[in-house]
């Protein structure tokens, strides 16, 4: 925790901006966009240790656990959003991904002085949530060594939790003590230490896969639609009647029909379509096989 904090690669200088503060909007975006592009390949080379956290959140899912993320500052921040969008988007209870950041809800919107050095807050904000071996708690830190963080990781692992990090920079107490290390070192900022840039890429782009394919493998994506979308304005009741168009081939009011008697539920209602069935069978068919859409079909038909 006590490491000169310019040994770290997130903290050293771009040698690509030296002179950016000389250079017109066009060309300082320029430098930006090419140190951009290397932030996907950095997280390509993690692929097997984002793969084998995913596994444990879908285990964990499945035995009714939690994907719980703790973070500060930005990082935390990007947890809160990630855990956010899984309701809308997969039908989830909000209590399933859960973002946890340093300072509570005040910091979602401005700094919490002091908060992330704070180990035994994180522990205790993880306390409050009663931790169990069922969940996945996944540590958020550029730097790998944020004491708030490692706090929270810590008290997880005694609770038997199995525990990831997303760090930007390699060989750091964060992975060390992670089950699943995921470390995608995306190199200097273009601002000198300004880790919302490169390194808030990677972390977000590595919270898209785990939350993405987490709930691929549970059962809520049929091909690559949403079918546990819930219709909660305008904008996605219209997703759900394309939804159900393109799974079944049917048409718009074949659709709107197959929703209206399975209370706008899409994968009811592409079942009562594909395997020409009540809403009723449909729904009895998706409990028998834990909501996956292509096994209850397949024993429908």
């Amino acid at each position: 925790m006590k490491e000169n904090l310019a040994a770290l690669v997130t903290e050293s200088r771009n040698p690509a901006s030296l002179q950016i503060d000389t250079l017109d909007s066009q060309a300082i975006l320029s430098i930006i966009n090419r140190e951009d592009t290397l932030v996907a390949q950095a997280v390509a080379k993690s692929i097997p240790q984002i793969a084998s956290c995913v596994d444990a959140i879908t285990e964990g899912f499945a035995s009714g656990g939690r994907l719980i993320y703790v973070g500060a500052g930005t990082s935390g921040r990007l947890g809160i959003l990630d855990a956010s969008e899984c309701p809308p988007t997969y039908g989830t209870p909000p209590e399933q991904v859960v973002g946890v950041i340093a300072g509570g809800k005040q910091a979602v919107f401005s700094a919490v002085e002091n908060a992330e050095d704070n180990p035994v807050a994180g522990r205790d904000d993880l306390k409050a949530l009663n931790i169990n071996k069922h969940d996945v708690v996944v540590g958020i830190a550029a730097s790998g060594r944020t004491p708030y963080v490692v706090g929270a990781m810590d008290y997880a692992r005694s609770q038997g939790a199995r525990v990831g990090a997303i760090c930007c920079n390699a060989e750091c107490v964060m992975a060390d003590n992670a089950d699943f290390p995921m470390v995608a070192v995306v190199g200097p900022e273009v601002v000198t230490g300004s880790s919302r840039m490169k390194a808030g890429t990677a972390q977000k782009l590595i919270l898209n896969m785990l939350t993405t394919a987490a709930m691929i493998r549970s059962g809520k994506v049929y091909g690559n639609l949403m079918v546990d979308v819930e219709a909660t304005n305008a904008k996605l009741r219209e997703r759900q009647v394309r939804i159900v168009m393109d799974a079944t081939g049917c048409d718009e009011d074949q659709a709107l029909g197959a929703l209206s008697s399975t209370g706008l539920h899409c994968k009811t209602a592409i079942l009562t379509i594909l395997a020409d069935c009540s809403p009723e069978t449909a729904r009895e068919a998706l409990a028998s096989h834990n909501g996956f859409v292509r096994a209850a079909l397949k024993a429908l038909l």
